[in-house]
């Protein structure tokens, strides 16, 4: 059984969890599978706390922006696997939630992902310091190994998935928009972010709270 969770919904979850850190800056991780729509939830989410909070109180910060770049892909012979978990600095992601839990009075510039050019960009994001949540996403937040180092620096984590065919619609069209053919598209899908997705799914299950994606919104699935 599931219940409709619009954007206000989530906002009233993400809220009470603030409620629960007692004053602290609390760090809320959005997890899931490759185009179940993490970072669209993650934004309508700051968007909506921020309307009702003010700008100042939220902030969204991107696991993307921890992706090695092309150039030290190629180095570690991994150009033709960007996007698992192996392409990115998961120690590096850690370090710096644990610094915005650790120094939540001062501004923290944490870097960035740049569509066009699928780079990570320095410094392209701002947590303001006295920002009381903090909003996180990406694929790997519940994996094991040195991943485990930024979990541990979460005070919660949702999982969001959604349809296998919406969820490969939105990953063929993302690809194409920025730049591989159809084709292209096609073959990445299938032996990249297919065996992504497989990896990421087998840790629902470590989740705080599963959301569901739809065509028009979100679901809760009941607890």
């Amino acid at each position: 059984m599931v219940s409709a969770a619009g954007v206000g919904a989530l906002a009233d979850l993400a809220e009470e969890l603030v409620r629960t850190t007692a004053g602290e800056r609390a760090l809320l991780g959005v997890a899931g599978v490759p185009g179940a729509g993490k970072s669209t939830l993650a934004e309508a989410l700051v968007a909506e706390l921020a309307r009702r909070r003010g700008a100042a109180w939220v902030a969204q910060v991107p696991m993307d922006g921890y992706h090695l770049a092309d150039v030290q892909l190629e180095r570690l012979g991994l150009r033709d696997r960007k996007g698992a978990p192996e392409t990115f600095d998961a120690r590096g992601y850690a370090a710096l939630l644990r610094r915005l839990r650790e120094d939540p009075e001062r501004d923290v510039y944490a870097p960035g992902f740049e569509r066009v050019l699928e780079q990570p960009l320095a410094g392209a994001v701002v947590v303001p310091g006295g920002a009381r949540l903090v909003v996180t996403e990406g694929n790997y937040l519940l994996l094991e190994g040195d991943w485990r180092e930024a979990r541990a620096a979460l005070d919660a984590v949702w999982f969001v998935d959604g349809d296998d065919a919406l969820r490969r619609q939105r990953l063929l069209a993302r690809h194409v928009e920025f730049g591989k053919t159809p084709q292209e598209a096609q073959a990445w899908v299938a032996a990249v972010d297919d065996r992504n997705t497989a990896l990421v799914r087998e840790r629902a299950g470590a989740a705080d709270r599963v959301v569901l994606a739809t065509d028009g919104g979100w679901e809760l699935p009941a607890r």
